[in-house]
C-alpha cells in the first residue's frame, strides 16, 4: 500500500509540476489536442464505414454535407471571432489558389478517402492516405532537382514494403483488396499531398480557419452539383443520425479545431508526428468494433507506413525537427 500511495504522491507532484510552467503546459495541452484530433479523424472513418455498410449513405452524399456544413460553421466562426473571410478573395492569383486547393485538394482528399473506406475498410483506407508524406518528399525532391537523401530513400523502401504487406496480407502474388481499393486509397495519399501543398502560400497571410473554411465550402458546392445535400436515400435511425453527427462535427470540426490548436501550441513538427494516432486509432476501432480481420502482415506493414512518416517528419527541419 505504501508503495502505491508514493507512487500517486509522485505523479501528482510531476502534474503539478507539469502545470505551474506555461511552456510545459502548452506542451501538454497541445500534444494531447494533437492526439484527440488524430483519433477523432482515425475513428470518423470507422463511422462512414458503418453508415455506408448498414444505412444505404451515399457517398457523395456524405461528402457533401461534411463540407458544406464543416466549411459554413468554420467561416462562421472566423467572422465572429472578427476575421476578415473576404479578404482572400480581393486578388486574383489568391481567389485562384483557393479555388484550387478548394476543388482538388478539399474535395479530392474527401472524396477520395471516403471512396477508399467505401472500398475497403476504413483501417486499410487510412494507412494508404498516410502514404501522402512520401508523394510530398518526392514533389519538394523534383522541385528543387535533387536526390532524395538516404534517410528519404529508406523511408521510401518502408513505405513500399509496409504498403505491399498491407495490400496482400503477406501473400505477394495476390492482392488482399480490391485494385479499385488500392486506387482510391493511393489517390487518397496523392490528394493529401496536394491538400498539403496547395495552400501553404495562402497560409501564411491568411488565418487558417479561414481557408479551410472555404476550401470546404468550394469543395462542398462542385460536389452538391452532382449530389444534392437535400436528397438521401439514407436509412435514418437513432445510431446512423448518430454517426453522421459524428463524422460531421467531431471527425471533422472538433478535429480540425483541436489540430490546429495544437499546431500553435506544439508547432506543425511535433503535431504531425502525434497525427499517427489517426491510422493506429482506424486500425484498432475497426479491428474490435467493426470486424475488420488484421492478421500479423497488415500490422507489421501498418507499422512500417507509420515509421516512414516518423522519419519523414523527424527529418524535415534536420535533427531539430522534433522541436516547436
Amino acid at each position: 500500500m505504501n508503495h502505491i500511495v508514493y507512487s500517486l504522491l509522485t505523479l501528482a507532484t510531476g502534474y503539478l509540476h507539469i502545470m505551474n510552467s506555461s511552456k510545459q503546459r502548452e506542451t501538454l495541452i497541445g500534444s494531447l489536442l494533437a492526439i484527440l484530433a488524430a483519433t477523432a479523424w482515425g475513428v470518423s472513418g470507422n463511422f462512414s464505414q458503418l453508415v455506408f455498410e448498414s444505412y444505404n449513405v451515399n457517398l457523395e452524399w456524405l461528402v457533401t454535407i461534411r463540407l458544406l456544413i464543416s466549411g459554413l460553421i468554420l467561416l462562421i466562426f472566423s467572422q465572429i471571432s472578427g476575421r476578415k473571410i473576404f479578404a482572400l478573395w480581393k486578388d486574383r492569383r489568391t481567389a485562384l489558389r483557393l479555388g484550387t486547393f478548394g476543388v482538388i485538394g478539399m474535395l479530392g482528399v474527401q472524396y477520395t478517402y471516403l471512396a477508399a473506406i467505401a472500398a475497403s475498410n476504413a483501417a486499410t483506407a487510412t494507412i494508404l492516405q498516410y502514404l501522402g508524406p512520401l508523394f510530398i518528399t518526392a514533389y519538394y525532391a523534383a522541385k528543387y532537382k535533387r536526390l532524395p537523401t538516404r534517410i528519404e530513400a529508406t523511408a521510401v523502401i518502408l513505405a513500399m514494403l509496409g504498403t505491399a504487406l498491407l495490400v496482400t496480407h503477406g501473400d505477394l502474388k495476390t492482392l488482399a483488396i480490391s485494385n479499385k481499393a488500392l486506387i482510391l486509397g493511393l489517390a487518397s495519399a496523392v490528394t493529401l499531398a496536394i491538400y498539403s501543398i496547395i495552400p501553404v502560400p495562402l497560409l501564411k497571410n491568411n488565418d487558417s480557419t479561414v481557408v479551410l473554411g472555404w476550401g470546404m465550402i468550394i469543395g462542398g458546392i462542385i460536389i452538391s452539383l452532382f449530389k444534392s445535400p437535400f436528397s438521401s436515400e439514407a436509412v435514418w435511425t437513432f445510431t446512423s443520425i448518430a454517426s453522421i453527427g459524428f463524422i460531421v462535427l467531431i471527425g471533422s470540426l472538433f478535429a480540425f479545431f483541436a489540430y490546429l490548436t495544437a499546431v500553435r501550441f506544439i508547432g506543425p513538427t511535433k503535431a504531425s508526428l502525434l497525427a499517427c494516432a489517426e491510422p493506429l486509432s482506424a486500425s484498432f476501432v475497426a479491428v474490435l468494433w467493426m470486424d475488420v480481420k488484421f492478421d500479423t502482415s497488415d500490422w507489421i506493414g501498418a507499422t512500417l507506413i507509420i515509421c516512414t512518416i516518423l522519419i519523414l517528419s523527424y527529418n524535415s527541419n534536420g535533427t531539430k525537427a522534433v522541436e516547436k
